[in-house]
């Protein structure tokens, strides 16, 4: 069994403070992905580097943004990788710390960080720009021979059963008709899976909730973290929880267990 867990931290300082290191280190987690964690490399401290567990320390292994206080993705693993990739082979967004890959040799899981397009035109546009260099090496790691979980912040609900509020939604990025489409394309024509719908179609499942309002108390929310990944290991998940008990940041962590033997 390997146990896979993704959460947007929205600062790893902010959410180390609201103390998700400790429920981390309870989860008997395999690989921990994490998305935004909006420092640099001096920033971290031994204790985020290298997440304590109750079935041993996981290492960590970080693509971090050149810009201060923003983006940057992270990995965590007890299993010992082969190798480590960092960033997918573009200029623009690799400055920006949103790929990282830990290749185990039958399998690989990766940590995304796809961009938001909510603040400005000129971000949306950098949305689609990053959709249309991504989408390639999309289709070779659906090709490349290993099984492969992607797991990250996608930034875009992809169906209506995604978003408490999608009619009013329809016009805004994270459930426009082309971000919809575009990963539509990834599972109907490279085949990945969307691990949690896999198991669990019910609805008002989210994983991201405003913090303006009553968002997070009403359960106002989109489901924007995902674990996609190819078809042999996503047919072998067994278990997947969005835990709510806690809030570490304005995400929650999707945990998904896989019965894969490596």
């Amino acid at each position: 069994m390997i146990r896979i867990i993704t959460l947007n931290l929205n600062g790893i300082r902010s959410a180390t403070r609201k103390g998700w290191l400790d429920w981390v280190g309870r989860q008997s987690a395999d690989i921990v992905c994490v998305q935004e964690v909006k420092a640099q490399d001096k920033d971290l401290d031994d204790s985020m580097r290298s997440l304590p567990s109750d079935q041993g320390p996981l290492t960590g292994y970080f693509h971090l943004a050149e810009k201060k206080g923003y983006s940057g993705v992270g990995l965590y693993t007890r299993i010992p990788p082969l190798s480590v990739r960092y960033g997918f082979g573009d200029e623009e967004f690799d400055r920006e710390g949103r790929y990282v890959e830990a290749d185990f040799g039958t399998f690989a899981v990766i940590s995304l960080y796809l961009p938001s397009g909510s603040s400005s035109e000129e971000r949306l546009a950098a949305k689609f720009r990053f959709m249309e260099r991504f989408r390639p090496h999309l289709a070779a790691l659906a090709v490349c021979g290993r099984q492969v979980v992607i797991c990250g912040d996608i930034n875009i609900a992809h169906k209506e059963i995604d978003l408490k509020n999608w009619k009013s939604n329809q016009k805004n990025s994270g459930f426009l008709p082309e971000e919809r489409a575009w990963l539509s394309t990834v599972f109907d024509e490279l085949s990945f899976v969307d691990v949690f719908r896999l198991l669990d179609q019910r609805p008002e499942q989210y994983t991201w909730w405003s913090n303006r309002g009553q968002a997070w108390a009403k359960n106002v929310g989109w489901r924007l973290d995902y674990q996609i990944a190819t078809p042999g290991i996503a047919a072998t998940a067994r278990r997947v929880e969005i835990f709510i008990t806690e809030r570490f940041s304005d995400h929650a962590p999707v945990t998904i267990d896989y019965a894969f033997e490596r």
